[in-house]
């Protein structure tokens, strides 16, 4: 029987295994589905489709950096027992160094970025087999950088918080500065101009409420409500934030003192935004032993 494109799909889609295993099964099986899906089961690839639905919003950031380009990735797993893996940690590196070399612009093309063990997307899947949890690549951003400017790369508690930053003009200690204060301080955007209308009028709406709930006439109240949005710039803004090795200067101020400017910034906390499981590593085991 003739195995078509379409059938390695459908394979491929119900399985979570690799294109080239879903044909080899479908070969196999002479083109019968439900025989194919068996026979990766059998070899234990087909493993990480019944993971496809669990929580995975732990694991890791990472950042790689050669020359006037970086990569910043978050890699997820279910557990954090598991994001502490040998094997986990060297897929981290495995995919960031095959980003690196990549120009890819979304996780569909990432999935498709050749390693020494694959393209990308088959290798996660090889390693949800081998290691037991729902992996999923979540999030990355490749960076190009001028020549008259530095990157500067922070890792915090062991790749919980990743912060990747360009400055032009000054030097890579001072970047490095830049990126333990975005890891630290968590601002939402780098300057001012980034801050989106919408959010900067719900800002707006929200202190005013808080002005006349005071009992502040309206004119003194929109007069309030300018001094606060400058406080919430200092909050969400990196340059705008009080540098944190000195409270008296900002952090703009502390790069230009440098001779330099925050050109870029980027900063990924793991998990942020998702789902997180609610079951401890007791209750872990005794899935697992119930499971068996």
């Amino acid at each position: 029987m003739e195995i078509t494109a379409s059938m390695v799909k459908e394979l491929r889609e119900t399985s979570g295994a690799g294109m080239m295993d879903c044909k080899k099964a479908l070969e196999e099986s002479h083109g019968n589905m439900e025989e194919a899906i068996n026979y990766l089961r059998e070899k234990g690839i087909a493993k990480s489709a019944k993971k496809e639905s669990r929580i995975a919003a732990e694991g890791l950031a990472n950042i790689f950096v050669d020359g006037n380009k970086a990569v910043i990735l978050e890699v997820n797993s279910e557990t954090d027992f598991v994001s502490k893996n040998a094997e986990f940690i060297k897929m981290i590196e495995v995919i960031g160094h095959a980003l690196l070399k990549s120009e890819a612009k979304s996780l569909e093309e990432a999935n498709e970025v050749e390693t020494e063990y694959g393209k990308i997307g088959d290798y996660i899947i090889s390693m949800v087999a081998k290691i037991g949890e729902k992996l999923s690549l979540r999030r990355f951003e490749i960076v190009h950088k001028n020549d008259d400017e530095v990157f500067g790369d922070y890792l915090h508690m062991g790749g919980k918080i990743a912060a990747l930053t360009i400055v032009k003009n000054a030097s890579s200690t001072v970047a490095r500065e830049v990126s333990m204060q975005a890891a630290a301080m968590k601002p939402l955007y780098l300057n001012i101009e980034d801050v989106p209308s919408e959010v900067l009028e719900n800002e707006r709406k929200v202190q005013k409420e808080l002005a006349m709930n005071e009992g502040k006439p309206q004119d003194i109240a929109e007069k309030m409500v300018e001094g606060r949005i400058k406080k919430f710039y200092k909050e969400v803004c990196l340059v705008e934030q009080p540098f944190i090795k000195d409270g008296d200067i900002s952090v703009s101020t502390y790069v230009a003192n440098n001779g330099g400017e925050v050109i870029k910034m980027i900063r990924y906390e793991v998990g942020e935004g998702m789902e997180k499981r609610n079951d401890n590593f007791a209750e872990e085991v005794m899935n697992q032993v119930k499971g068996n």
